[in-house]
C-alpha cells in the first residue's frame, strides 16, 4: 500500500527556476492550496536549448515524486523563445513521465481562458527587448495594443524592482484599450499585487508566475479556487 506524503496528501508539485531568480519560489508559495507542497530545484540559463542542465536538474527533482513540474521561466525575450521552451518542456516530460509546464505557454493558455484579444503587456525589459516580446505574443495569436517595461538594467536586478515602479508600468499599460494585461518575466514580483491591480484598473491580469502555477494545478486535477490573487486563479 502506497502512503500519501504527510504534508502533501493531494500533490507534490516540482518547481524549477533559474538559479538567480529569488521571486518564483515565494510567489508560488503564496498560491499553494491546502494539501499541496512545492519542492524547488534550480538550473542555469544558457546553451541552445534554454538551459544545458534543465533535464539533469529535473531528474534530481523526481526523487521527491512530484505529480508535475512548473518551470518558472518565460523566454519571450528571444526570437522564437516560447516555442523553444515549450519543446524543451515536452522533451523532459517524456523523459521523466510527468507534465512539465513552462510559463510562456501557460501565459498564452491563460489569455485564451480569459478570452483575450487585445493585450497590454508589462515586462521588466527595455524597448528593444519589448519588441521581441511583442512579436512572440502576436505570433501566439494576440493583438498587442500596448507594451511597456520597467527597464531593469540586468536579469538579477529584475528581482529588485520597486513595487511602485511596477504599479506605474501597469497603470500606463492599463490606460490603453487592452482587454487583458499580460506580465512576462518571472523575476518581476507581481503576484501579490494582482488583486490590487485588477481592482484599480478593471482588467484581468495574467501574471506569468500565477499562470504557470494555475496551469500546473489544473493539469493534475486540482481545481480549487485560489482566492485573493486575481480572476484567473479564482474563477478558472
Amino acid at each position: 500500500m502506497t502512503m500519501a506524503d504527510t504534508l502533501a496528501p493531494r500533490a507534490v508539485i516540482g518547481v524549477m527556476t533559474p538559479a538567480m531568480n529569488t521571486v518564483v519560489q515565494p510567489e508560488l508559495e503564496l498560491l499553494r492550496p491546502e494539501g499541496v507542497t512545492n519542492q524547488m530545484q534550480r538550473f542555469r540559463l544558457g546553451g541552445d536549448k534554454v538551459s544545458d542542465d534543465l533535464s539533469e536538474e529535473a531528474l534530481k527533482l523526481m526523487d521527491c515524486k512530484p505529480s508535475a513540474i512548473a518551470v518558472g521561466l518565460t523566454t519571450d525575450a528571444g526570437p522564437g523563445g516560447p516555442d523553444k521552451l515549450n519543446a524543451r518542456c515536452g522533451e523532459i516530460s517524456k523523459q521523466i513521465g510527468v507534465p512539465v509546464l513552462g510559463a510562456s505557454f501557460a501565459d498564452y493558455e491563460a489569455l485564451r481562458k480569459l478570452a483575450a484579444k487585445r493585450v497590454g503587456v508589462v515586462t521588466p525589459f527595455n524597448a528593444e527587448v519589448d519588441a521581441l516580446v511583442k512579436a512572440n505574443t502576436e505570433a501566439a495569436g494576440f493583438e498587442v495594443v500596448a507594451i511597456k517595461g520597467t527597464e531593469a538594467p540586468s536579469l538579477p536586478e529584475i528581482c529588485e524592482t520597486p513595487l511602485s515602479d511596477i504599479r506605474d508600468v501597469f497603470a500606463s499599460v492599463a490606460a490603453s484599450d487592452c482587454d487583458v494585461i499580460l506580465q512576462v518575466g518571472t523575476a518581476l514580483p507581481v503576484v501579490a499585487l494582482i488583486a490590487e491591480l485588477e481592482d484599480a484598473h478593471g482588467k484581468p491580469i495574467v501574471a506569468c508566475n500565477a499562470a504557470v502555477y494555475w496551469q500546473t494545478l489544473r493539469a493534475i486535477g486540482i481545481t480549487d479556487p485560489v482566492r485573493g490573487f486575481g480572476r484567473l486563479l479564482e474563477v478558472h
